[in-house]
């Protein structure tokens, strides 16, 4: 199929995007990579009147660090970050998951920003950076807020973002020396949406020890203290301790019945747990 016809607009500032998105009476969709947009566009499961493409402007792919953070700009592509073409504030964490998202053509043009804003449940940016303490800065013609990355989806494809908002940012704290992170991600092939996401961080200099399990039809679920997931342990070998029915009990609060996809979270959570304890 061919898409609907759309009037189509390239903003060179966060003023005129904000102006655009905020026109009353016209169903307007911001578009950077269009790798999720492109094909819902060509289904019809999208038709807006307008697409408003927000590559050109330059703070979106400007990358800015400081001591305590990296603020990385929404349009900075996957591959990017995969190639290390950012300071990387993980040590190592967002460059191995943008190098498992897709394929590397999807990942040249695929934006952080964008995967955030479609908000896709087996997308792994959204898992991922709530587990970092990443926040989100928004802009909107009524000023910029900072939204916590773990707050921003409400259910599949749906955000807390209003109409007229734009993801201008993402930041991302740095992880001491000490931190060890694993993170394990099942897909039926490689290059497929996930079916189970796993993945552990613990920094003992800042006091952080999380867990989260994602992919899972709606919003990740993020263990702030991943101890109660481990016996209590955060010492070196802490995934031998690691709590099935504690998991088990997690899952069926978020109405995941399914034994199968129980049982694949919680092997990609132990798997992402021994990665991190062999770090």
């Amino acid at each position: 199929m061919k898409p609907k016809a759309f009037y189509y607009e390239r903003p060179a500032s966060l003023e005129e995007a904000g102006t655009l998105l905020s026109e009353q009476g016209v169903f307007s969709k911001v578009v950077a990579g269009s790798q999720s947009l492109g094909p819902m566009l060509n289904l019809r499961l999208a038709q807006p009147d307008l697409l408003i493409d927000v590559t050109g402007i330059p703070e979106m792919t400007l990358v800015e660090a400081d001591r305590n953070s990296v603020n990385i700009g929404a349009c900075i592509t996957h591959a990017n970050i995969e190639d290390g073409r950012i300071e990387d504030p993980s040590r190592g964490l967002l460059a191995k998951v943008a190098g498992g998202i897709a394929y590397r053509a999807v990942r040249n043009r695929g934006t952080i920003g964008g995967s955030l804003a479609h908000a896709d449940p087996a997308a792994d940016w959204i898992s991922v950076l709530p587990l970092l303490d990443a926040e989100l800065v928004v802009c909107s013609p009524r000023g910029t807020r900072i939204i916590a990355a773990g707050d921003l989806m409400v259910s599949s494809f749906t955000t807390t973002l209003e109409s007229d908002e734009l993801i201008q940012s993402v930041r991302v704290p740095k992880l001491s020396s000490l931190a060890r992170w694993g993170f394990c991600k099942f897909c039926q092939k490689a290059g497929e949406f996930a079916h189970a996401i796993g993945a552990v961080l613990h920094d003992p200099e800042l006091e952080v020890f999380r867990a989260v399990i994602g992919a899972i039809e709606s919003p990740p679920i993020m263990v702030a203290d991943a101890a109660i997931l481990f016996g209590g342990k955060s010492d070196a070998d802490f995934a031998t301790e690691i709590d099935e029915e504690m998991i088990r009990s997690l899952l069926s609060d978020q109405n995941i019945t399914d034994i199968y996809l129980r049982k694949l979270s919680f092997v990609a959570l132990k798997r992402a747990a021994l990665e991190a304890c062999a770090t």
